[in-house]
């Protein structure tokens, strides 16, 4: 009789909720080494505009350093909610910050792909790019 392969497991939304609770964690404190324990090793995070935080970052070590340089400007990350999908999550955040003279006030969603269980890839969907270029300069 031969095996079956088996799929990998698909996290519980429990679990998803727990990622993204942590994730966001790691944002609001500074915790890079509990964001890199929830990334797969070839993680992406791809962020719309045209600025110094946009385009994809590739590896979970760019990933930390992204998440670093966002952090460095002061931005307020507040955590609305968890969403889930079948196989994966999001977080809807609303994101605040100022700095000379240059206000931040945006809308997103974190959608993180999940690979065994971390994260393997992140888009971020945004409701201001033009103000979030404004102020990544």
């Amino acid at each position: 009789m031969s095996e079956q392969p088996t799929a990998p497991a698909v996290p519980g939304d429990a679990e998803k909720a727990r990622i993204a609770e942590r994730f966001h964690t790691g944002l609001t404190t500074g915790d890079w080494e509990l964001i890199r324990s929830l990334l797969t090793e070839d993680a992406v995070w791809t962020l719309p505009g045209d600025n110094k935080i946009s385009g994809t970052a590739r590896g979970a070590d760019a990933v930390i350093e992204r998440a670093r340089l966002i952090a460095g400007y002061g931005v307020h990350f507040a955590f609305e909610r968890v969403l889930v999908s079948r196989d994966n999550l999001a977080l809807s955040l609303h994101n605040t910050a100022s700095r000379d003279g240059r206000v931040l006030d945006e809308y997103l969603a974190t959608v993180c792909f999940l690979r065994d269980g971390r994260i393997s890839a992140i888009e971020t969907y945004l409701s201001d790019v033009t103000g979030m270029n404004a102020f990544f300069i």
